[in-house]
Order: C-alpha cells, then structure tokens, then sequence
C-alpha cells in the first residue's frame, strides 16, 4: 500500500512511513498475514486518544471561556465521538487505505464506522510520534476542530443514548431501558447485541464490543426507526 497521495491528501508528510502504514493496519490484517513485519494500530489509537482529546480540550476551553465544565465536557465528547471521527475518515478517504482482513473489509455500518475512528486515533497517535504535539494538532486543527460550532449548533454533542433517552421522555413519555441480547466472542474479543425498548416495545438493537458502545449503536438505530433525528 502507497500512502503518498493520502499525505498528499492531509497535507502533512511523515518521516517515519513505518508509523503511517501501521496506523491503518488493523488487527486482523495480521490474522491472515502472520509474515507481515509490522503491528497493529491499537496501541497508536490508546496514544492518540489521549493526545486527541487534550487539544480539543485545549481548544474548548479557550474557544468558550464562559462555559460551564459540564458543556465543555459534552462538546468534547461530540467531537471525539465515534460518529464524528469516522465521519473525518471517510471525508480523508482513509477506507481506501485501511489494512483489513476480507472479512472485516466487507463489514459495513455500525462496524466500520468504529474502525474508521480508530484509524483517525491511530492516525493522531502516530503524528505526536513523528513530530511531536505540534504535528498532531495541525492534523487536528485541519480536520476535527472546524467542526465544533455545526456540533454545537445542531446539539450533535448530544450522544445517542441520552438523545434517544431525552426525545423518549417528551414524545412517548417513557424512558428508555436496555436489555442485552446475546454476548459472544471470548474475554479479549467480547461482542455484545443490546436491544433497546419503550416499555415493552422494542424498538432497536445494536452491537458493540462493549455494553457501552453497544447501548449507543442501539440508541442510534432506535432514532433512525422513530425518525426522531
């Protein structure tokens, strides 16, 4: 894989190409290509996390001096969501250079969309490697920050389950609850289907590789089928 054009593409070059290349390598790349001299990107994506949000935590404080700890903290999580980093992946065109098994290159939705996330941790994790917290901020201040005033107009710091939960009680004047479906998969690798319901309605389900993520992949798909927005 040439990941020329994709630095072409964000406009920072890397000096280090081994770091770029494992930031698109998932994990069950490896699976299917043991020879393959490289790692995975979790261990990226658990430093670019860290490094991602202290500069939109930087940026938020500065950008809102008025603004209450508890709005800060919410227009962070609608910036490092999942929803909102695989939608910079996708805009970067990162899935034409994801490093994936066949099974989870065929993987669409819910699935991918978790992936792609990843990536753009791994991919910031991977920057603040190369050249420092300077390098990773001009990657983030490119393409993540110019989206916080739309997330902060249109309420989309708002996460899914406390959307869902919010448009239950004054619609349906219900709140939602949660049921776990099936769980799968062994200790390391859990995968979780969690079903969400109004009442005894239910309504949607949702998978996650964890309970959390699982009840937000469900809350998301309950406001798609009641058309709540």
């Amino acid at each position: 894989m040439d990941f020329a054009n994709f630095e072409k593409k964000i406009g920072i070059a890397f000096s280090d190409k081994d770091l770029l290349r494992i930031a698109f390598t998932h994990r069950s790349y490896l699976n299917e290509h043991r020879g393959t001299k490289t790692e995975h990107n979790e261990r990226l994506e658990f430093l670019g996390d860290a490094v991602l949000e202290l500069l939109v935590t930087e940026f938020l404080f500065k950008k809102y001096p008025h603004k209450a700890e508890g709005d800060l903290t919410m227009y962070r999580a609608g910036l490092v969501n999942a929803v909102t980093l695989a939608g910079v992946a996708e805009n970067l065109g990162m899935n034409d250079y994801m490093l994936l098994s066949r099974g989870e290159a065929k993987d669409t939705g819910r699935a991918r969309e978790v992936i792609l996330a990843n990536a753009i941790e791994a991919l910031i994790g991977a920057l603040y490697l190369d050249g420092g917290y300077a390098k990773a901020g001009e990657f983030v201040s490119r393409f993540v920050l110019p989206l916080t005033e739309n997330i902060v107009a249109e309420g989309k710091w708002l996460d899914a389950k406390s959307h869902f939960q919010e448009k239950a009680q004054d619609i349906a004047g219900v709140t939602p609850s949660y049921e776990t479906v099936r769980e799968t998969g062994p200790d390391h690798d859990k995968h979780f289907t969690i079903a969400v319901f109004l009442g005894r309605e239910k309504v949607a389900e949702g998978n996650g590789k964890s309970k959390q993520e699982a009840e937000q992949a469900a809350a998301a798909q309950a406001l798609k089928a009641k058309q709540w927005g």
